[in-house]
């Protein structure tokens, strides 16, 4: 059964662990020493591990702890105590702290940085029995569209190797489809989950805002940030968003006072009647060829499963980016100046006074675009700028989600492209950051609303990479979203597809 380990969806692997067919600590094991050759290149690296085929998709690994845990999974098991996912594993981006191994942002200001607690999302996961491999690369403070960002070094795309695996949740998007990790976690500001899903050619899904928990990682823009799971379908997402969401108004002011959800219930229902809106605002000029006569096959897909498709209307999804470009570095430029050198993190090694540490540190300590988004975010909420922009930005916010609401008037559900185009190539953006901004035009406006949106894979475009349908759903209607893209995964075997590159 090792070789096949891999190729199990979490309930296949759940009820071979749960039957005893496979131990947790073999399939630790399996797990480990592939994910282990895929270290990003800059990482620490005390294991001394050989990255001669990496994709850069892990920073750190804890074997000792991953074992330990594993082998209490196979004491439960065999006691009869089994959790519903006991001993599968699960990798975590590093954006969310953890006890048992270092949490960096991808950034040199938190290098060897251990947390004293684990995050809600972590924990939760955890108590439904996952077993923890490691801690994936991502944008550094989750800020970027490619995942470059990294002070690791960038995440490759296991499609292609010459391009990027998106961001910011690239390690987690590249290692699912890499077979390096059945599932990891995510998160999305402006597209972090949905966007890599796409380029990856896995399954994403971004909750309503406040559905997971915030307590315990590292905030990028406060009123955006929300956590999700990545892995091959559907219904692998739906058993870890069971786990992940639930009420945490106690140590998280913006979590949901909602219980637990089982997100499976509806995913064997019939789509026939559900009417899914087309926007046209996400089928303009902007659009290339390829993704677009995929996204066209998938809706066709959906019609012919039953589903009505209807036109609606977004008509402030271009104001999104300068919107998002603006709140969101409003709201870094605030969370990151806890980072100046004194209580935690990086300090600079020399320095002659208070004022040339703050300076030294942050320069040294933070890369070019979290400068960039820092430096922004000051200006626009500095006095004289405050109302012409940040004002402005957030009454343009109000009406994006206006614009929803109108929609889901005539509609059940939105059906769009996630992105305009399949993974461009590495460093082909990089002296262009405005390019790398217009990248996220259609993940942005459910994000800006707190809608749920998702990514699932629906063919390949230029260059063999794959394409993603993005889904949208109303407030708290994650069910109907992974309902339908459950029923298409049963039609379709896109979320099936491996890269053809050796792990």
């Amino acid at each position: 059964m090792q070789d096949a380990i891999q190729d199990l969806s979490l309930k296949e692997l759940a009820k071979a662990l749960s039957e005893q067919r496979v131990s947790a600590t073999e399939v630790a094991e399996h797990y480990l020493e592939r994910a282990q050759q895929h270290l990003a290149p800059k990482a620490p690296n005390p294991l001394n591990l050989t990255q001669e085929h990496s994709c850069g998709a892990f920073v750190s690994f804890n074997p000792e702890h991953t074992r330990a845990a594993a082998k209490d999974s196979d004491e439960r098991i065999a006691r009869g105590q089994a959790r519903p996912l006991e001993g599968v594993p699960i990798a975590h981006k590093d954006i969310f702290v953890t006890r048992d191994f270092p949490t960096t942002a991808g950034s040199n200001m938190l290098n060897h940085y251990r947390s004293p607690f684990d995050a809600t999302v972590v924990s939760r996961l955890a108590d439904v029995g996952l077993v923890n491999l490691g801690k994936l690369n991502c944008d550094e403070f989750a800020m970027g569209s490619a995942n470059e960002n990294s002070a690791w070094g960038p995440v490759q795309n296991p499609w292609n190797r010459e391009h990027i695996a998106g961001g910011s949740s690239g390690g987690s998007a590249a290692a699912v489809a890499l077979g390096l990790a059945p599932c990891a976690t995510g998160t999305d500001t402006g597209g972090s989950i949905r966007q890599p899903a796409a380029f990856c050619g896995i399954t994403g899904i971004k909750p309503t805002y406040g559905r997971a928990s915030r307590y315990g990682m590292i905030a990028y823009a406060s009123s955006l940030d929300q956590a999700g799971p990545m892995a091959r379908s559907a219904e692998d997402c739906a058993l870890l968003l069971s786990a992940m969401c639930a009420s945490d108004v106690e140590r998280d002011s913006t979590s949901l006072d909602l219980p637990s959800e089982d997100f499976t219930r509806d995913l064997e229902r019939p789509i026939s009647g559900l009417k899914v809106g087309i926007p046209k605002e996400f089928f303009g000029p902007g659009l290339s060829a390829d993704v677009k006569a995929r996204v066209e096959e998938a809706l066709s897909q959906l019609k012919a499963m039953g589903a009505q498709l209807v036109d609606v209307e977004l008509p402030k999804t271009e104001l999104s980016i300068p919107v998002y470009y603006i709140l969101a570095p409003a709201e870094a430029s605030s969370n990151l100046s806890r980072f100046d050198g004194v209580k935690f993190g990086y300090r600079a090694k020399e320095f002659h006074n208070l004022d040339e540490m703050y300076r030294k540190t942050r320069s040294e300590g933070f890369g070019q675009e979290v400068q960039r988004r820092i430096m922004v975010g000051a200006y626009v909420l500095s006095h004289g700028y405050y109302d012409a922009y940040y004002l402005q930005a957030q009454k343009i916010r109000r009406m994006i989600a206006n614009d929803f609401q109108n929609a889901f008037k005539h509609c059940d559900l939105i059906a769009a492209p996630v992105a305009p185009s399949v993974a461009w190539k590495l460093g082909e953006l990089n002296n262009d950051p405005v390019a790398n901004y217009l990248a996220d035009i259609f993940t942005l406006p459910a994000s800006l609303a707190g809608l749920p949106g998702m990514s699932i894979p629906c063919g390949l475009g230029e260059h063999g990479l794959p394409v993603g349908l993005q889904l949208m759903g109303n407030y708290l209607n994650e069910s109907l979203m992974l309902n339908v893209a459950h029923q298409y995964q049963t039609q379709t075997s896109w979320h099936l597809a491996k890269p053809g590159v050796p792990a």
